[in-house]
């Protein structure tokens, strides 16, 4: 199999940026001598936990997603900054909205949520063993908590009522790892 020839950058400019995001314009060169100009939106890397209270109840959030225009049930996730590990993120981002923290993280898979205009990396966890934290929301988020048996999480998934990519990728993993007997203690 021969792999496709590679794209060549010919100029790229930031366009716009804002605390969370950063858009570029680039100008590339296509292998069959054409151009076109592409443009990129640059995330922070981010993690996701899809905590467990016990072996078969996990914890969703439900909270305002704007650009869809609905609230949506999803398990907690957020921003890893460049001054923290991917664990320290996840255990930052769940005391923050769920107000737990795990001892153990166990990872699930690293993958890029957007093949084409997004430049974004996540990282996904199972949390177990939690134990109480103080739950400090962003201002920006009014996030609802609930409990849920982990089968009626997969029916949630695969009926499509669960949206968020991060968490239908995170729940077919435990699926799996669960099914196999290689569910994390």
């Amino acid at each position: 199999m021969i792999d496709p020839e590679p794209w060549v950058t010919r100029s790229g400019r930031e366009v716009y940026r804002n605390p969370w995001i950063r858009l570029d314009e680039h100008v590339v060169d296509l292998p069959g001598g054409a151009n076109t100009l592409y443009g990129i939106v640059r995330c922070q890397p981010c993690v996701g936990m899809l905590p467990f209270v016990n072996d078969d109840t996990v914890l969703l959030v439900r909270q305002w997603r704007y650009i869809i225009g609905r609230a949506t049930w999803e398990m907690p996730t957020g921003a890893n900054y460049a001054t923290e590990t991917p664990q320290e993120a996840a255990q930052r981002e769940l005391a923050e909205e769920v107000g737990y923290r795990a001892r153990s993280l166990h990872q699930l898979t690293v993958y890029n949520t957007s093949k084409s205009v997004v430049d974004e990396d996540a990282t996904l966890f199972v949390a177990t063993g939690l134990e109480p934290a103080t739950a400090e929301p962003d201002e920006t988020e009014q996030i609802h908590v609930g409990a849920f048996p982990f089968e009626d999480v997969l029916t949630m998934v695969l009926s499509g009522e669960i949206v968020d990519g991060m968490t239908i990728i995170a729940v077919l993993w435990a699926d799996r790892l669960r099914r196999n007997n290689q569910f994390p203690s």
